[in-house]
């Protein structure tokens, strides 16, 4: 339904404002005077997935705990959750794949940008039991590569900040964005590209020497050349045609046909990119090439 990426330093207070909207989020469900439909709360951490701050030492640690992330993510987006992902999603490129992520899903999206000096957060860090630290070394490194959210790029947007004198969250406005919010339709790129069936190559062929032939056979049994033609194509099939008014050579046909064929094999070896369903049955294939040669007989 919804996704809210929390991104800031390691140690800015990240967590408190994910609880925090986690909290306010809840309460908005349990209105009596809210009437929509219902959901949960999911919140995804390092912490709720056992990652060790020693997972950010070093780039070979750190992309698989990115992608124990990413993977759980992928797991809770659903039109019945609201996840909050609260994470250092330092890297734009990362937030980037989250944002893919979500438009494949059809769920909404928000950032929130908790802002806090780098003091700040070694302070913080300082004062956390051993096992819970960042090395002094790892966490000045995370906040020297960190890449700041902006409003300006469509996967950070609508980008929420929180400075770390603020003691609430603009909370009527994250509830707008995640309950009537924009949904992104998915990337192109993301989408999973329709097959064709494993006959269609045969229908294909078959069909359009069929539709020839027929052509040939009802323009020598009439006598008559052009105007409105019934062929038979199979014994089930028949269809309307409309031809110049002379007298098509079976050289002309088969030049169209072979044309046909090249531009449909490419989509039935290739995958179709058009929309919805393609239809590769015998009637629809006839009915296709019959428009094509009315287009091209002159």
């Amino acid at each position: 339904m919804a996704l809210i990426t929390i991104s800031g330093y390691p140690c800015s207070g990240k967590t408190r404002r994910a609880k925090q909207i986690s909290d306010f989020i809840e309460s908005k469900l349990n209105d009596p005077e809210y009437t929509g439909p219902q959901y949960k709360i999911v919140v995804i951490s390092d912490h709720s997935l056992n990652i060790s701050r020693s997972a950010y030492n070093d780039s070979r640690s750190e992309k698989p705990a990115r992608g124990t992330l990413f993977t759980n993510l992928q797991r809770q987006i659903s039109p019945n959750n609201i996840v909050i992902l609260d994470a250092p999603n330092y890297i734009k490129g990362f937030r980037y794949q989250i944002y893919c992520a979500a438009r494949e899903f059809k769920v909404r999206v928000a950032t929130v940008f908790v802002v806090s000096t780098p003091d700040q957060c070694r302070a913080r860090n300082e004062a956390r039991p051993e096992g819970e630290r960042y090395t002094a070394d790892t966490l000045d490194n995370l906040i020297q590569r960190f890449e700041e959210p902006s409003s300006m790029v469509r996967w950070d947007s609508p980008l929420f900040t929180l400075l770390w004198t603020d003691d609430g969250i603009p909370s009527s406005d994250i509830w707008k964005a995640i309950m009537s919010g924009d949904v992104k339709p998915p990337n192109s790129g993301t989408l999973s590209i329709t097959k064709a069936p494993t006959d269609a190559l045969l229908n294909l062929e078959n069909t359009t020497l069929a539709t020839v032939s027929a052509i040939m056979s009802e323009q020598s049994s009439s006598g008559s050349y052009g105007g409105p033609m019934q062929l038979a194509i199979t014994p089930t099939l028949t269809i309307k045609i409309m031809l110049p008014g002379r007298n098509v050579t079976l050289s002309e046909l088969q030049r169209l046909k072979r044309q046909f064929v090249t531009v449909h094999k490419k989509a039935i070896t290739l995958g179709t990119t058009e929309k919805g369903a393609v239809d590769w049955q015998e009637q629809s294939i006839a009915a296709k090439f019959v428009t094509y040669l009315e287009e091209h007989l002159h």
